[in-house]
């Protein structure tokens, strides 16, 4: 097994929410600060906070206090583990499709037997 299943695990975790994706969506552009990130959703703070919580936990974002204003930022990489494992899940299925079209340029260029 991979070294970074806990992480993987963590990351596809947090990203499974549809608010979660659009909050590192919104991150993706620039930091924010957590009331702004919350002004497009219909929900109470608190309950936006357990969602920055759960995304802070896994590692894909971070967050800073100055006074009495927090601050949130994609954390660089957080994302790489993602895109390195579904680097490795591809490869086997180009191939396969590698391997079809092959097959499927040599029918065509043998034509039709009857």
């Amino acid at each position: 097994m991979p070294y970074y299943d806990d992480e993987l695990d963590a990351v596809l975790r947090a990203l499974a929410d549809p608010t979660r994706r659009a909050v590192v969506e919104r991150l993706a552009r620039s930091p924010a600060v957590v009331s702004d990130l919350a002004a497009p959703f219909a929900m109470a703070l608190p309950s936006l906070l357990q969602h920055l919580r759960v995304l802070e936990n896994a590692g894909v974002v971070t967050s800073e206090k100055h006074g009495r204003v927090r601050t949130v930022s994609l954390r660089p990489g957080a994302l790489d583990v993602l895109h390195l494992w579904l680097g490795e899940q591809r490869t086997p299925a180009e191939h396969q499709a590698d391997r079809l079209g092959i097959h499927l340029a040599r029918t065509i260029d043998e034509g039709p037997t009857t």
